[in-house]
């Protein structure tokens, strides 16, 4: 017979203190006679990163015993829902482990040919980006990731990835398989024909106008702007100074604008959430540094980690907070994480699909 959990404190978003017990893998606030008490502390719907790259890495896909350890440290990083943003490696089987983050995958990255990072994505040219975003369509749960620009070696500097028409029918296509497509994007010369054409996520977002943040707003886009990945835009100028000049100029400055460039989207009310872009050259399980990150940027504290919970959660279709039989998957921590942020790196305990992981 399976053991009932019991869980005592401060249910998030309401911060109402609650008797929470674990009943074949929900939640119910109904007493359970015998249920054994594992933790008080604060509780929070479990975390979501919402840009990882699960079984990737520098030189592209990695082995299932090295993806699974990903998920394992993204899990007991209190991340109990991924949304992947393009992995080369075929991570179905992670649906399959009861013990391992929920995952929303994206297929493979959509890049223009020889215009990103070797191994990563499909790359084709714009004739065959409709048929090839299609395919990524079924190949996903629900999402596709166009890689909207990058380092143009003929120009010597960011450049669109595909012409606007392009863009257009390979989103529409996405959009007729119920799929939603997002796009990373750097600077703001791939973000008009993007917008025009219906996307619903902006990944980094440091080239986005005013005119571009007002149309997010509009049309309920969305932004994840991954400052853990943007804070690195240093190292590429550095490393392009010589040979492309106009390029690392241009992310220097994209750079140094990107706080007013988020700030401007907070305030003006687009959807903000938070990815650690986990995965390549950043490590996994680091959710909570990102979520400081963006804290430090200057967002309030109790909209990041709601960025990072239950509103992310309900944009991905889950349960938003921790009511009576939803999936008990939440995170305990030994302080309120509005107050500090710092107790998110250090969760009492874990539960997903109503198991514990200490």
């Amino acid at each position: 017979m399976t053991s009932v959990l019991r869980f005592s404190g401060p249910v998030l978003p309401d911060g109402d203190v609650r008797d929470l017990y674990v009943v074949d893998g929900k939640v119910t606030y109904e007493p359970q006679a015998g249920a054994d008490t594992a933790a008080e502390g604060w509780i929070v719907p479990g975390l979501v990163d919402a840009h990882n790259h699960l079984g990737l890495e520098d030189g592209g896909a990695v082995d299932d015993e090295e993806t699974e350890r990903q998920a394992v440290a993204d899990r007991d990083n209190g991340v109990l829902l991924l949304r992947d943003c393009g992995s080369p490696a075929d991570t179905r089987w992670v649906h399959d482990r009861d013990d391992l983050p929920r995952l929303i995958r994206a297929g493979r990255h959509v890049a223009r040919t020889r215009r990103y990072i070797r191994n990563y994505g499909v790359e084709v040219e714009p004739e065959a980006l409709v048929g090839t975003v299609a395919e990524q369509a079924r190949a996903g749960d629900g999402w596709v990731k166009l890689v909207g620009d990058w380092i143009s070696r003929d120009e010597g500097d960011l450049a669109p990835s595909f012409p606007a028409d392009a863009v257009a029918g390979a989103i529409g296509t996405a959009h007729a398989l119920g799929a939603r497509v997002t796009a990373h994007c750097f600077g703001p010369e791939s973000l008009s024909p993007l917008l025009d054409a219906g996307i619903d996520c902006i990944e980094h977002g440091t080239g986005l106008q005013e005119h571009h943040i007002e149309q997010m707003v509009a049309s309920g886009v969305a932004l994840v702007p991954t400052v853990l990945q943007t804070d690195k835009f240093p190292e590429y100028v550095a490393a392009a100074a010589d040979k492309f000049p106009a390029y690392a100029t241009r992310m220097d400055a994209l750079h140094r604008s990107r706080r007013d460039v988020l700030m401007a989207a907070y305030e003006a009310g687009v959807d903000l959430y938070v990815g650690s872009d986990g995965g390549g050259s950043t490590r996994h399980g680091v959710l909570h540094e990102e979520i400081i990150a963006m804290a430090d940027m200057g967002i309030p504290a109790e909209h990041v980690l709601g960025a990072a919970s239950w509103r992310a959660r309900a944009w991905l279709g889950w349960n938003a907070g921790l009511d009576e039989g939803d999936p008990a998957d939440f995170v305990v921590y030994p302080g309120n994480p509005v107050e500090d942020l710092s107790v998110l790196a250090r969760p009492s305990y874990v539960v997903l699909r109503g198991r514990s992981f200490v």
